[in-house]
């Protein structure tokens, strides 16, 4: 039987915006098991931004409950949500968000700072080994391509061995064929066990996804399996990862 990592029940949001009030989402109920690889896509404004809010503890629902692996994280205050984000959840963000005089190694090992673990230093090596970047652990993203930066913010999203991986418009300033690249790195993780949650306006990219799930208006409209996802394994024969092949 599989196991729930995301369980919401009745999610809903409400933003008062002077005499206005906007429902972002509207008793959102949905459940993704752990090992799935979902799309999350849907118009502007249609609660899909919001939800990824929501399910990453970046911001808490106004009323509902969201259980992350079985722990309900919607009552929760800014402090514990903040342990929760760093101990099980890893951001990849469509600008990177690294830091730019920094080393790629350096970007990596952050998360580990910040929760005071042990051999950070062997451990962020062995995330950018993962992504194909063990050449390149010295470099500054400002010596780095587009898709190497986005692989180091991967690497950086799965140092701490998270339980789930949330990507937003993770490929969204990137070519199609560096976007295939990224892509092939998120197959790989999920193969390996990861559970992968990305929010993208790209029907080709959400076609890389096991399910993809369509907001409108605050609420979803269809939630669907995808019976043969593309395969990007045919671009790794350039990325120097060894684990891909």
């Amino acid at each position: 039987m599989s196991k729930s990592i995301i369980e919401v029940k009745g999610l809903s949001k409400r933003y008062v915006m002077g005499d206005q009030v906007v429902n972002a989402l509207k008793g959102v109920n949905l459940t993704i098991n752990e090992g799935e690889f979902v799309a999350i896509m849907g118009p502007s404004g249609s609660g899909k931004s919001t939800f990824m809010n929501m399910i990453g503890c970046l911001d808490r629902p106004t009323s509902g409950d969201y259980l992350l692996s079985n722990q309900n994280v919607a009552g929760m205050d800014d402090n514990e949500l903040a342990d929760v984000r760093n101990k099980y959840i890893g951001f990849v963000f469509q600008n990177f968000n690294l830091l730019p005089r920094t080393s790629a190694l350096k970007n990596v090992e952050l998360p580990l700072i910040y929760a005071g673990a042990k051999g950070r230093t062997e451990r962020a090596k062995k995330a950018l080994e993962m992504v194909g970047l063990a050449q390149r652990m010295d470099h500054t993203p400002a010596m780095l391509s587009g898709g190497q930066q986005q692989r180091v913010a991967i690497a950086r999203a799965i140092v701490n061995q998270p339980v789930l991986i949330l990507g937003d418009e993770p490929t969204g300033n990137l070519d199609s064929r560096t976007a295939e690249e990224i892509l092939a790195v998120f197959q790989l993780l999920n193969r390996e066990g990861k559970t992968v949650v990305i929010v993208t306006h790209e029907e080709d990219v959400a076609l890389h996804c096991k399910r993809i799930i369509r907001f409108k208006d605050g609420e979803i409209r269809t939630d669907e399996q995808v019976e043969n996802p593309t395969d990007a394994r045919d671009v790794i024969a350039t990325m120097e990862v060894p684990a891909l092949v």
